[in-house]
């Protein structure tokens, strides 16, 4: 018996309405896990280079991993990944909720799908059987309409569905797929690949058990978390993300005005706290988690917003608010519920924004381009009217649907110089010029810029984590530094961190290093190790970096946006900045440790010892 895998992955072709299953070995699946594995392993495997994001030839893989669906807090978890229309390099996203877990008990690890139906479908998996379905009346609706209806016509309420909105049917190119209502798998532009296939939903329904080697065990795991959850996760448990905004603005790390300024006077009227005293009705969580950490919020004038699409995290607080200068909880609450109707990544909805507001501030844009709309700072009556834009690709919606680096480059002019992204996708809300370390990340990220596989500076500056000491990380290292100890850290913490995108699991519930190993272990029975989890995410890495070679992204892709190598305009960052010759210098370092050429190609030799020889020839690698 497999444990903690189905054994079997669901291939569908729109095009030709065909459906098939594979078997995988076990093998294969201690090989390359799930999430990033798979994905990485199959785009790779199966996609030519240089093929049109949107296009047909693309495919869109839907992905759990080995600890999917064990009852254990941070199981409830899926990826998403294809050719990122956005960044046209590796795309990849993750979101929570119970969409997986019900794929996994359908009795699949994952689901490849290829071509475009040739009008709206929608796909339902269950009992082990898929079937394609029409989706002609299901096109243009939002989110929670869509899942109503079809729950009606499936006659089942119960059944778990994972779908784009009207922003990804018009492939707003950080379309993301919402699932569940609340849990989104935001990053990279995936919902737009879905609306380009013509693929409206995927519904699920299982019936089987996600069975696991030593049920005794992870039963003993799971009830620590509950025990504890209070000390270990007390701020998530009790007020989700954004519990430290004014510490942030303090610091400098709260983006402001298109990362540009330091000072928020607002910051405390859109904090998580804000949300627990003013519009939170209650709290969302996802399978088997006790951390609890998703908000529901409602509020019911000048805007109605309602609780299924639950509440703003605080990238979205930060994105949607400080950084577009925008103080106004309820109408932050409202864009947040929008992006939800639309499926739009929040991250890239708000910087794409703020992005344009500092070009209308500029006078890079008028109010003829905007439609009459005051697009300035703090506006947010326009901000909730941009992400309509957006999300219908109406007026100005339909340029700023395409992301700051293609819009920059439409509206020129310098503009360039004011989009804020990395390979095309843009910066979560986290600063570079406090967290070096970080910063550091978002360059180097297959994905374009992300926080989640990364560090968080201030966390190592005074002293290690407990969790992170089994991996050897034990000499704290200053916040400033980007050094070789600070790279060092970085590549470690960051191998680790990584590792969830292939388990799949959340990084919220803060297990240790050997809680981790024994989950897999309990789930899988695999007699694993922390060294073997750490090459199975260092093999992921590395695909995910082929992939990008392959597509044409060099050395030079691995750079931050212009503006984080100068000041803030006041607050604790007015006088530091990014150094570019130590972010050029920690780029040859990191490269080195990681077994890559002074390109960032990773060597034949380095493949070999990761057992993924293979991938060598898809650089024509001698």
């Amino acid at each position: 018996m497999n444990y903690g895998i189905m054994g079997n992955i669901l291939r569908v072709n729109l095009r030709k309405e065909r459906i098939s299953v594979e078997q995988l070995e076990e093998t294969f699946y201690r090989r390359y896990f799930g999430g990033r594995g798979l994905i990485a392993y199959f785009l790779i495997k199966e996609l030519e280079p240089g093929v049109d994001p949107l296009a047909p030839d693309n495919k869109l893989i839907f992905v759990c991993g080995p600890v999917t669906g064990a009852m254990i807090s941070g199981s409830g978890r899926h990826s998403v990944g294809a050719k990122s229309p956005l960044t046209e390099g590796y795309g990849e996203a993750e979101a929570g909720g119970f969409w997986g877990v019900e794929l996994k008990r359908a009795g699949f690890d994952a689901i490849i799908i290829e071509g475009k139906a040739v009008e709206p479908v929608y796909l339902w998996v269950h009992k082990g059987e898929a079937e394609i379905m029409d989706a002609s009346h299901l096109w243009g609706m939002e989110i929670k309409k869509s899942q109503e209806t079809i729950r009606n016509d499936l006659k089942d309420a119960s059944v778990k569905v994972a779908q784009i909105g009207p922003g990804g049917e018009k492939m707003v190119k950080y379309a993301s797929v919402i699932n569940d209502m609340n849990h989104v798998a935001g990053r990279c532009g995936m919902g737009a690949v879905m609306g380009s296939k013509n693929l409206k939903a995927i519904a699920v329904k299982g019936d089987k058990n996600v069975n696991v080697a030593n049920p005794e065990s992870l039963r003993q795991l799971a009830q620590w978390m509950a025990r504890n959850v209070d000390d270990v996760a007390h701020d998530l448990h009790t007020y989700g993300t954004g519990s430290f905004m004014n510490v942030y603005e303090y610091t400098g790390n709260l983006p402001i005005h298109n990362f540009r300024d330091g000072k928020f006077l607002g910051v405390d009227s859109i904090s998580a706290q804000a949300i627990k005293e003013h519009v939170r009705v209650g709290m969302g969580t996802c399978f088997a988690c006790v951390v609890a950490c998703k908000k529901e919020v409602k509020v019911e004038e000048p805007w109605n917003v309602d609780p299924a699409y639950g509440g703003p995290e605080y990238e979205t607080l930060a994105a949607l608010g400080s950084n577009c200068g925008v103080d106004d909880l309820k109408a932050i609450c409202k864009a947040n519920e929008l992006c939800q109707k639309y499926s739009l990544d929040t991250i890239s909805t708000g910087v794409t924004i703020s992005f344009a507001m500092e070009c209308f501030e500029k006078g890079l844009l008028s109010k003829e381009d905007t439609g009459g709309v005051d697009l300035s700072f703090g506006n947010a009556e326009a901000m909730v009217k941009m992400v309509e834009m957006i999300g219908e690709r109406t007026g100005i919606g339909d340029l700023l649907a395409e992301g700051v680096k293609r819009a920059a480059k439409r509206i020129s002019n310098g503009a360039e110089k004011l989009a804020i992204h990395v390979k095309g996708q843009e910066v979560p809300m986290h600063e570079p010029r406090l967290n070096k370390g970080l910063g550091f990340g978002y360059a180097i990220s297959p994905t374009g810029a992300d926080h989640i596989h990364n560090i968080y500076d201030p966390l190592f500056a005074r002293r290690i984590p407990e969790q992170y000491k089994g991996l050897g990380v034990l000499e704290a290292v200053p916040v400033g530094d980007l050094g070789p100890k600070k790279i060092r850290l970085f590549k470690y913490v960051m191998i680790w961190r990584s590792l969830d995108n292939c388990l799949v699991m959340c990084v919220f519930p803060p297990w240790s290093v050997q809680q981790k190993v024994d989950i897999v272990q309990s789930v899988t029975g695999w007699n694993t190790t922390a060294s073997e989890l750490m090459k199975i995410s260092e093999r992921a890495i590395n695909l995910a970096r082929i992939f990008n070679i392959r597509e044409g992204f060099t050395e030079e892709d691995d750079w931050l946006p212009p503006r984080f190598f100068q000041p803030k305009t006041s607050g604790a960052l007015s006088s530091t900045a990014v150094n570019s010759e130590k972010l050029g210098k920690a780029k040859t370092i990191y490269y080195g440790m990681m077994g890559w050429n002074k390109q960032g190609v990773p060597t034949r030799t380095k493949l070999e010892e990761l057992d993924i020889a293979w991938a060598a020839d898809e650089m024509n690698m001698k």
